[in-house]
């Protein structure tokens, strides 16, 4: 069985090579995480890319919530995409609904289109959607999405065990709409590692989970090889 996959939060250079010494595979890149996480500024990109060897996506939201926010929005949003691009970013995490908790199509395809040739995942949106079944077939053939990050719940991993579990019986599956990766965050903790990893999941995201003195403070090497120990490789 291949490596689990451990994708860590980081806000700057400094929380990225924390990260990567700790044994993350992968790093969230965000600001402003007060606002559940934005779009960094192309020096922060710039920054980390040149501090670490791990894959980094790289959020693409310019606003609290997961509306779009209308047309120029996302044009601009998409400007920015390319100009990360620029800079040397090469994976994303995007992810918008509409007004009826459906997945924003026009959205999310003009973002892919930005970022065509480039892997990203689906955030946590999902996990306000009106239906997590449809959403996923909705999206099934959009360019570049490989993964789904959800709790299972708007309100985190307790929450969601049961929809988790039937969701990774599905990617197990093969179903379609379920071929993506399974990356599980959100209130997630280290006791509910062994059972998820029982169920078939073999990706997990932290973010306050790596940082023992909250957000104010940084990324810490020693938390992150914790994780890296409970899941093991």
């Amino acid at each position: 069985m291949s490596r689990p996959i451990l994708e860590v939060i980081a806000l700057d250079a400094d929380d990225a090579r924390a990260a990567q010494a700790g044994g993350a595979d992968r790093l969230e890149l965000v600001t402003d995480i007060a606002a559940d996480g934005l779009t960094p500024s192309r020096e922060t990109v710039a920054s980390v890319r040149a501090a670490v060897g791990i894959p980094v996506r790289v959020m693409l939201r310019a606003s609290d919530g997961f509306s779009s926010g209308g047309e120029e929005a996302v044009e601009a949003l998409c400007a920015r995409a390319t100009a990360l691009r620029a800079e040397g970013a090469e994976e994303f995490v995007l992810g918008f609904l509409d007004e009826a908790g459906q997945p924003d199509l026009p959205a999310v395809e003009a973002l892919a289109e930005a970022v065509r040739g480039c892997r990203w995942t689906f955030h946590r949106a999902i996990d306000r959607a009106a239906d997590r079944d449809g959403l996923r077939k909705r999206l099934a053939d959009v360019p570049g999405l490989d993964a789904y990050l959800t709790a299972g719940s708007a309100d985190g991993v307790d929450d969601g065990l049961e929809t988790l579990r039937a969701e990774a019986a599905r990617t197990a599956a093969g179903e379609p709409g379920y071929e993506q990766t399974l990356m599980v965050g959100g209130g997630l903790r280290l006791d509910h590692v062994a059972g998820l990893r029982a169920e078939g999941v073999h990706a997990f995201h932290i973010g306050g989970a790596a940082r023992p003195h909250g957000w104010g403070s940084p990324v810490e090497a020693a938390r992150v090889r914790e994780w890296r120990a409970a899941l093991g490789g």
